[in-house]
């Protein structure tokens, strides 16, 4: 076959794909060079490249373009190798460091390029590298810095499996009416939209203080309203003092602010439950391998329970750090009916069964099981701008003495959730990622 023979200047070419599946399978993104005097054509290393009639691969056009450009200009030879690395959108900031110092760094040492996600929605980063060694050496190091970042509180807990008890209406109903009770707020139907808090997040306004309130400014403004157009009021005419003078600050709510309770250190009513097992996932691959784990294990959890229904009794009130009057978490104590020891069986094949797929974090397996219903946690407290407290409490002294004896009823166990942290259903309950059923009738033989 003949071949003709032309001369070219720097070259300018693009692969047929830009995305390699593996490190094997390198990146290789359009480039494009200018030249230094403009449109005047250069020859390379003054010699010819030898183009076929035929038609010519990529691979092999590629190969060409690098074994005569390598001579004079190494840039036009580099490869480029990319890998997409799943992280999961919690520990991007880790990644990322302090304006952008940790990521920074890894490229330099690596000679990699680090391109984060642009939105909190996406969960993975890219790296760029002129060789596979220089990728895998930063994924290595990005995983390192997860890894002990996980280890901190820096990281949240993002799931836990639960036991919900807000499925029993009635014991919603008395959670609410124990807020209600505590804040001073008594509006039947308020109670409804009662919020509070379960895992760190804020309510908008300081529902409370307008609560406490609104009850006698709201008459006065009716009257006004109501007559407004047709009365004309002589000012003189009224009484000096027709009723008690209005405190200066409303009593209940001094005295709220003076014990350092507020409506935030409540846990909202329709997430009430019971925590088994506290988790980090972190992305998504672990997220479904503890669903997967979960679903895994119902029948060892039925075999634990005695294929019977499992009842709990919730009674009075305890303090789980601090004193009565510096209590951080105050929640009901949880005793099962029968005293068989059936739920902490089923517990522990749960707790089991995580902790050997590695989905626990070694200080957590350590931990004791010690079944509670959280009624009031200072943890949650909705902070006020960048304020930060060391540690929180509240004054639990005259709620104990109200509530301390309580007899909050007996319920059915009916499921078990991976549930997730800051996010909820419609029921107004932690968002169920998965769930495995208790049973609810007897087994007749």
């Amino acid at each position: 076959m003949d071949k003709k023979k032309r001369r070219i200047g720097t070259p300018v070419w693009k692969p047929v794909c830009t995305q390699a599946s593996s490190l094997e399978e390198p990146v290789v993104k359009d480039v494009g060079v200018e030249s230094e005097i403009g449109s005047q054509m250069q020859e390379v290393n003054e010699s010819t490249i030898e183009v076929m009639d035929a038609t010519v691969t990529p691979k092999a056009f590629e190969d060409d373009i690098e074994d005569e450009a390598s001579k004079e200009n190494p840039v036009l030879s580099a490869a480029k190798h990319s890998l997409s690395v799943e992280v999961g959108a919690s520990v991007i900031r880790f990644v990322r460091g302090k304006d952008g110092s940790t990521k920074e760094k890894i490229e330099k040492e690596t000679g990699v390029q680090i391109i984060l996600p642009s939105s909190k929605q996406e969960d993975a980063i890219i790296i760029e590298g002129t060789s596979a060694v220089s990728v895998a050496k930063a994924s290595k190091e990005i995983q390192h810095i997860i890894n002990e970042a996980v280890k901190t509180p820096s990281l949240d807990y993002s799931h836990f499996v639960s036991l919900p008890l807000a499925i029993h209406p009635e014991l919603v109903a008395k959670l609410v009416n124990f807020q209600n009770s505590i804040l001073g707020i008594s509006d039947a139907n308020a109670g409804e939209n009662l919020e509070g808090n379960s895992d760190g997040d804020g309510y908008e306004g300081d529902a409370q203080d307008e609560q406490l309130d609104k009850g006698s400014a709201m008459a006065v403004e009716r009257k006004v309203a109501n007559d407004r157009e047709s009365v004309k009021v002589d000012v003189r005419g009224i009484p000096l003092v027709s009723y008690a003078p209005k405190e200066p600050k409303d009593s209940k709510s001094s005295s709220l602010s003076d014990l350092r309770i507020e409506k935030s250190i409540f846990i909202k009513p329709k997430t009430f439950h019971l925590t088994v097992l506290m988790l980090k996932l972190w992305n998504k691959e672990r997220v479904n391998l503890a669903t997967e784990v979960l679903k895994s294990i119902s029948p060892k959890v039925m075999d634990a329970l005695d294929n019977r229904p499992l009842f709990v009794r919730l009674k009075g009130l305890d303090c789980m750090r601090g004193s009565l009057d510096k209590a951080c978490v105050v929640y009901a104590p949880v005793e099962e009916i029968g005293s068989e020891n059936r739920l902490s069986r089923a517990c522990q094949v749960i707790i089991d069964a995580f902790v050997e797929a590695g989905l626990v974090l070694e200080r957590d397996i350590r931990h004791e099981l010690k079944l509670h219903a959280t009624v009031m946690n200072a943890k949650h407290r909705k902070r006020r701008g960048n304020r930060k407290v060391k540690s929180d409490f509240f004054n639990a002294c005259g709620i104990f003495k109200q509530f301390g004896s309580e007899e909050w009823g007996e319920y059915l166990i009916r499921e078990a959730h991976l549930s997730q942290r800051f996010k909820y259903d419609e029921n107004g309950y932690y968002h169920c990622c998965a769930s495995i059923p208790f049973p609810e009738n007897m087994q007749v033989d």
